[in-house]
């Protein structure tokens, strides 16, 4: 039963050749051919925006593109990635790496792999020195092992300008075992002479699925930053995970913070591969005299046939609350029931002739994250000694909880 769930060898993903399906050592690997589907009379599926005719959804889909009007609007120049400080991560031996004393930027999703330019060193070293500016710099890098094949390649650096007021960490890891586990990582923190503190991790995936024992890709990103000069900050959590036969997850949280003013934010969508598909938001905001206000939205779709739901709500400082609910059921035969009410007393409750249009696919998929993953699926593991099978433990190790931005901000400022 063990052999049925899991690897008896080292298994590969590899981008092939356009196709509906391929197989490979027995697992089906990638659906890559998208089709524009025409449901039934009057239904399509497509990648277009939804469209909707009644002014409710106008309306809401006006405020479900409207963000916050509030983050760091004073200090956001000092909170803005500075690629002027940013020089080339794969430097040569003995040449040390540069300042990188600039924090994340916000609502940049997950980058690829090949933005963060990962390149370890073959051998242990342990080195430091001094640049033209007087800032210090040391580095090193090693191997550790554990059970089950597991290795771990690392690079670590740090950095100080001459005078203290500003620091950073850097470390860079891939990991992989005999499962066919394999990771590739990036974990950075610092502070500038401004005060602002920040920590970010980028984290990049391959495993077995445990349930469907297809090959799975996760990627995911945390990222915070605190001003040095006002109670100011955020948090963003990103997530995508993509598996061999479509399925696909992505989502955000995210929290920000300017004195008084503060916003939240989370969203997701689910692609079950099969074409049936969930998306929802939900984002609400307060200001520094207590106006609140939100806004939030469902739909879910299968084969033509589905539902949209929202709410918009807004809240006086004196609790005076104001609230639209609305909602849509499409029955796949060009037909589309639309209602909804507010609290000032308006209705509505029609059934009309329109398309439907929604993402059955997401737009970006498996075959897509393939061809952007090629250093972690050329991770190479250990060899395996004759006769020695792996301990089939699927999935990416547990992770902590992230820490809260207050915590792990602090923590950045006193290294």
């Amino acid at each position: 039963m063990a052999a049925a769930r899991g690897f008896t060898t080292p298994f590969s993903v590899r981008l092939l050749k356009r196709g509906d399906v391929a197989r490979e050592n027995g697992v089906e690997l990638v659906v890559l051919r998208k089709k524009r589907r025409v449901l039934a009379a009057g239904v399509k599926c497509s990648c277009s925006e939804i469209r909707g005719a009644s002014k409710s959804v106008e309306k809401f889909e006006q405020n479900k593109s409207r963000s916050p009007a509030m983050p760091f609007a004073s200090p956001q120049s000092r909170f803005v990635s500075k690629p002027e400080k940013f020089f080339s991560r794969c430097t040569p031996r003995n040449t040390g790496p540069q300042s990188r004393d600039s924090p994340p930027k916000r609502d940049t999703g997950i980058a690829n792999e090949k933005d963060w330019g990962i390149s370890l060193l073959n051998d242990n070293v342990s080195e430091s020195g001094t640049n033209e500016d007087g800032s210090t710099w040391y580095r090193e890098s090693g191997e550790d092992f554990g059970d089950n094949g597991f290795r771990c390649r690392w690079t670590r650096m740090r950095g100080q300008s001459f005078d203290g007021t500003s620091e950073w960490k850097e470390t860079w890891w891939e990991k992989s075992d005999w499962t066919g586990y394999k990771e590739l990582g990036v974990e950075k923190s610092g502070r500038n002479a401004e005060g602002d503190s920040w920590w970010e991790t980028w984290r990049e995936v391959l495993h077995q699925d445990e349930w469907s024992n297809l090959a799975r890709i996760e990627r995911s990103a945390q990222k915070q930053a605190k001003s040095g000069t006002e109670n100011a900050g955020w948090y963003e959590n990103w997530w995508e995970k993509y598996d061999a036969k479509g399925w696909t997850e992505k989502g955000a949280h995210k929290y920000g913070r300017l004195n008084e003013q503060s916003w939240w934010e989370k969203w997701g969508e689910h692609y079950d591969g099969r074409g049936s598909v969930l998306k929802w938001t939900d984002k609400w905001a307060e200001t520094e005299l207590g106006t609140k206000w939100g806004d939030k939205w469902e739909e879910k779709f299968f084969a033509g046939i589905g539902s949209r739901q929202g709410e918009t709500w807004h809240e006086s400082p004196s609790n005076e609350r104001w609230s639209r609910t609305w909602g849509e059921e499409h029955f796949g035969n060009g037909k589309v029931h639309k209602y909804g009410k507010s609290t000032t007393g308006e209705s509505w409750d029609i059934v009309v002739d329109e398309e439907t249009y929604y993402e059955a696919e997401p737009h970006y998929g498996w075959a897509d994250v393939v061809g952007d993953s090629i250093q972690l699926l050329s991770i190479e593991p250990i060899e395996r000694p004759p006769g020695v099978f792996p301990n089939l433990d699927f999935g990416p190790p547990i992770e902590e909880p992230p820490e809260s931005s207050s915590s792990s901000s602090s923590s950045s400022s006193s290294q």
